[in-house]
């Protein structure tokens, strides 16, 4: 398990704010329904949030925002001097990469995809298994991790700290030049807090305008919400409902094994789960799922259409308490290839 240096957890105590106001509007389901939305199936179990517009996050300062995302771009951040933050977060890819597992230090394949970041203000938890409750957290473990970063927080201050234009920096935002472990995890913090996904088919319907999905979307807007099963965990203004799901995709006792948000609970029930990712965008993150491992949307879709993975326990496993079961929110879904045509039509609305 990671200890983290006070100094972040101070920082996490500062993000605190945000995240109370993040898991309020998340426990509020509107009482209107967005004009034009069909109607809701959802299978037995699912914590539902009606969709609609993101909420406004609290505002960040212009200079602290400058400020992070210039610490966002510059490889001062790792320990070899080669890696930043947008190494693996791309601007220009939605600010995820674009491969199946992102390489770190001195080129390591790390285990799992590198999510991306244009909705990181409005989540709960962060991370593909939410070890971070917050993002001044979640900004310093990659520094730190020997696989990514490789980092070191007193290597990281001195180099900051002899830079003129940091120094200049870090006075613009916080009031004095001095360079901190928690205002350097307060301006990542606050410059992923600024981003926000594009401006889209969806955003434009779910402000109201009916006519801004055409006929084909609009099916699979149906069909998310009802007999593909999607919106009983993809659900709220996130398309997300930021809890953990198993999908049969641990590779539990074998090689790629990753027990997800077990490694940070313990918890019988999260071997293999992993959080639901918001959709926002989607159509710009390839390739999918916590590992990479799927390349299309359309291979997403036909994925959840046969009911996920199921793997079966072999040998010693027959008796294993914890070879992990995969979610009974997923079933077979008996979907047609036209209604899978209109069903990804719909996520590259999004």
């Amino acid at each position: 398990m990671w200890r983290l240096h006070p100094d972040v957890l101070r920082a996490s105590a500062i993000g605190l704010a945000a995240f109370v106001f993040g898991a309020a509007w998340q426990a509020v389901t509107p009482e209107r329904v967005p004009p034009g939305l069909p109607p809701i199936q959802l299978e037995p179990g699912a914590l539902f949030t009606e969709f609609g517009p993101l909420p406004a996050l609290p505002t960040q300062t212009p200079a602290a925002v400058t400020l992070g995302a210039k610490l966002f771009e510059d490889p001062k951040l790792s320990g070899s001097g080669q890696i930043a933050c947008a190494s693996c977060h791309n601007r220009e890819l939605a600010f995820a990469d674009g491969v199946s597992r992102s390489f770190g230090h001195d080129r390591t394949r790390l285990t799992r995809n590198a999510p991306s970041l244009v909705t990181a203000g409005w989540m709960s938890t962060l991370f593909w298994d939410g070890r971070a409750d917050s993002l001044e957290t979640q900004a310093i473990l990659p520094i730190l991790h020997p696989d990514e970063m490789h980092g070191s927080l007193p290597q990281v201050r001195e180099r900051l700290a002899a830079d003129a234009g940091y120094r200049d920096a870090f006075a613009d935002a916080f009031g004095d030049a001095q360079v901190t472990d928690a205002r350097i995890a307060q301006a990542l913090a606050a410059f992923q807090r600024s981003l926000s996904p594009r401006r889209s088919r969806y955003s434009r319907f779910i402000a109201g305008e009916v006519d801004a999905l055409d006929a084909g979307q609009k099916r699979g807007l149906a069909l998310f919400r009802g007999k593909a099963g999607c919106a009983s965990c993809h659900n709220g203004p996130l398309l997300s409902d930021q809890r953990f799901h198993n999908l049969g995709l641990s590779f539990y006792g074998r090689q790629r094994q990753d027990l997800g948000r077990y490694a940070v609970t313990g918890a019988r029930e999260d071997v293999g789960a992993f959080r639901t990712p918001s959709l926002l965008g989607v159509s710009r993150t390839a390739p999918y799922m916590h590992n990479g491992g799927i390349p299309t949307l359309a291979g997403v879709v036909a994925f959840y259409n046969a009911g996920g993975a199921r793997p079966r326990p072999r040998g010693d496993e027959l008796n294993d308490p914890l070879f992990p079961e995969t979610s009974a929110l997923l079933r077979p879904r008996n979907l047609t290839r036209e209604e899978q045509a209109d069903l990804v039509a719909f996520l590259e609305a999004l």
